[in-house]
């Protein structure tokens, strides 16, 4: 943990490595800690770049320990296992020091992720501006309000910082098993931003970003899941608009080389805001998610 603490002013809580397999965060949070040494700081910044070390040092999305989902577990547990302890602290112990909330995710070694920053609504009208200020400084190339229903709903870090009564925001920046640099750049210079923006780092230096876009999830059932266990031949790529019935991609039964593939087909008219990474797949395995541009 880093903690950059220059006085009265506002307290930013920034967190990655929520899953251990998800790098840009990690790199962007590195950067950050690196850049408010070299700058004034009026507020306090508290940096956790390997939230879930046990998943960080493993590569993995899950904790070696006891298989536990950081994400699926806030508020957490004092008396459950290392994972719903770590999210027990983070509630307990950081949520109360803290204004803000960043908690920055990728698709990691499983889903290719159209960048998009990801906040739940505010339970006060006050709160609702707070979180608006938040999304509009880091300004994602796309945005989403959620409802709290899938991804998680109410037992993530950032939903349960809503809960708190902080003004929060989670990321998706790219995927894949390595980095995207793309990615890690978006996340530093949106945490740039938010830190001018409140005032925290006000000499920061912050790349200028065009406005976000609008979006909404499709409900899960627009998504595509593998029916059987295959190799995934994907076509549409994330960000393609598609239309109901288009082509998605093939899913090649294992064990029989000359068995025609399964055509997979959009079942809705979207964006792809998702894709599964990895060709190896299981049954149940997400392939696709569909997300809307919000019109006005």
């Amino acid at each position: 943990m880093i903690c950059v603490n220059g006085g009265e002013g506002p307290t930013v809580l920034l967190t990655s490595g929520t899953h251990g397999d998800e790098y840009e965060g990690q790199v962007a949070l590195r950067r950050i800690a690196h850049a408010l040494t070299q700058t004034k700081v009026k507020g306090r910044v508290i940096i956790l770049p390997e939230l879930n070390r046990p998943a960080v040092i493993a590569g993995r999305r899950n904790s070696p320990l006891d298989g536990g989902n950081l994400n699926r577990l806030f508020p957490g547990d004092a008396m459950g296992g290392p994972t719903a302890m770590i999210a027990h602290y983070v509630t307990e112990v950081l949520f109360p020091l803290a204004d803000y909330a960043l908690d920055l995710h990728s698709g990691g070694s499983s889903l290719d992720y159209m960048p998009v920053a990801f906040a739940h609504r505010g339970r006060t009208p006050q709160q609702e501006r707070r979180i608006e200020e938040l999304l509009d400084s880091f300004r994602a190339p796309n945005t989403i309000l959620t409802d709290g229903k899938g991804g998680g709903g109410a037992a993530t870090l950032y939903a349960s910082a809503v809960a708190h009564g902080l003004a929060a925001l989670t990321t998706e920046l790219g995927g894949g098993p390595g980095l995207s640099p793309a990615g890690a750049d978006l996340a530093e210079a949106g945490i740039r931003r938010v830190l001018r923006h409140l005032g925290i780092a006000p000499e920061i230096s912050a790349l200028e970003a065009q406005p976000a876009r609008r979006l909404k999830m499709l409900p899960p059932a627009s998504s595509i899941y593998a029916p059987s266990d295959g190799l995934f031949e994907p076509i549409a790529k994330v960000g393609d608009p598609v239309r109901s019935g288009d082509p998605a991609g093939y899913l090649h039964p294992l064990g029989l080389p000359l068995a025609r593939p399964l055509e997979l087909r959009f079942g809705a008219d979207g964006i792809v805001i998702f894709r599964r990474f990895p060709t190896l797949t299981a049954t149940g395995d997400a392939l696709y998610g569909l997300c809307a541009e919000i019109d006005g």
